[in-house]
């Protein structure tokens, strides 16, 4: 019924009834804090304009404190970025038993048997000299089906090591496929892969790459991750991933991509991640920085815009805030 019948501000009134109604819930559990740990003797990072303490490099002892802490407020899991001291044209420290994730999974898990869940990345981009997610071809091209092997390689001594989910995040075709079958191989059928579904050649990432020091020696990514304009491969994208056996898919960048978070969670029915990627996470640091916005209201209007949009899981350098600010 129309005016005045209707009138839609009377669940408006309060803080109580707005309360009642609300369509979308945000919870600490849904959030998953990334982790960027550093061998000794890895590089230092290049020193940028703003304070982004999220992406700062830790050790093992740092990390574990660190995910003490996002247990402490709830956090669902942590995803651990490895930062290697030694690279090579193969990325031969991702799959190394003794490689820094490996090693940063093992003492998680002893640390903090209770939790939170521990993901893995699952990438040769920060162990590759030249900075690409695959094995390179004289001449520059990607070996497509030669990263196949590694990518599962290095899955699997993850899961060894202890990860509760895998998340290979190459952007290679036929990569889940590939992880699916070596776990399985090897034992681990009970491990899920979150999967990269939709990701993006984006101009977000300028950050991460700084922390994850994976920053591309020449060329770019465009050849392997999605073009932004192409929502419907990025749909195709994800199907073939349930088929190949992705237990979640992911949707990264978020905030430009809420079309695509909704779109993959009606097309597949699976639990869907979005990633708020880094420049997303550097661009609210610095508007509440020059004090044009408040940073809390802000980065809770933007997570729970991302879980309205279909999101069931959200990975975002501001987990610890937001959990604190939830609370």
């Amino acid at each position: 019924m129309a005016y005045p019948n209707t009138r839609m501000r009377r669940l408006r009134a309060s803080a109580g009834l707005r309360g009642l109604v609300r369509e979308t819930g945000l919870r600490a559990e849904q959030l998953v804090l990334p982790l960027f740990v550093a061998e000794a003797g890895a590089p230092s990072v290049p020193e940028g304009p703003l304070e982004l303490p999220a992406l700062t490099r830790l050790s093992i002892s740092g990390a574990i404190e660190r995910a003490r802490e996002a247990a402490e407020m709830g956090i669902g899991a942590v995803i651990v970025f490895g930062v290697p001291a030694q690279k090579d044209a193969e990325g031969t420290g991702a799959y190394d038993d003794e490689g820094i994730v490996q090693l940063t999974v093992r003492a998680l898990k002893q640390a903090l048997p209770g939790g939170p869940l521990v993901i893995t990345d699952v990438c040769l981009c920060e162990y590759t000299d030249h900075g690409h997610c695959g094995v390179v071809h004289e001449g520059g091209s990607i070996d497509n089906d030669a990263t196949l092997e590694l990518l599962a390689r290095t899955a699997v001594s993850h899961a060894r090591a202890g990860a509760d989910m895998v998340a290979p995040s190459d952007m290679m075709d036929g990569r889940v496929g590939a992880l699916r079958a070596e776990l399985d191989s090897e034992g681990f059928t009970d491990t899920p892969i979150l999967a990269y579904s939709a990701k993006f050649a984006s101009a977000f990432y300028g950050p991460f790459r700084d922390a994850a020091g994976s920053a591309p020696a020449f060329g770019d990514r465009r050849s392997y991750q999605l073009d932004p304009a192409n929502g419907a491969q990025a749909l195709r994208e994800a199907v073939l991933d349930v088929g190949e056996g992705a237990d979640m898919l992911m949707v990264k960048p978020a905030l430009a991509y809420g079309d695509l978070i909704a779109a993959v969670k009606r097309e597949t029915g699976l639990p869907v991640a979005a990633y708020n990627v880094s420049g997303e996470y550097a661009m609210v640091r610095a508007a509440a920085a020059a004090g044009a916005l408040d940073e809390g209201k802000a980065v809770l209007e933007i997570l729970t815009s991302l879980a309205r949009a279909g999101a069931d899981t959200i990975i975002t350098y501001h987990a610890l805030d937001a959990a604190r600010w939830l609370a």
